[in-house]
């Protein structure tokens, strides 16, 4: 998977926390940061990885995630592996 398609899944994945005020409140208490700080964040490889980290760490965000994009979930996986560049799949097809 090319860079730029795993920022865009991973901006994807953040656009579809914030679309929901229960899941950007939860994932903002998580990650430490305020709503002020996100679209600095967001430019930044690393914390986009973390947004993939946490929408792979609980597997129904994932699919609700994966339906919702029109992806296998297994592409969040293997988008979070060309941001973090480290072996690391989930265990979803």
């Amino acid at each position: 998977m090319k860079q730029a398609d795993a920022e865009a899944i991973a901006i994807e994945a953040l656009n579809f926390l914030a679309a929901d005020a229960t899941r950007l409140v939860r994932f903002l208490d998580l990650s430490g940061l305020d709503p002020a700080s996100i679209r600095a964040a967001a430019r930044n490889t690393g914390f986009l990885t973390g947004v993939l980290d946490y929408v792979s760490g609980d597997e129904a965000l994932l699919m609700d995630f994966a339906d919702s994009a029109g992806v296998k979930p297994g592409v969040v996986g293997r988008a979070r592996t060309t941001l973090g560049g480290q072996n690391w799949e989930r265990d979803v097809p």
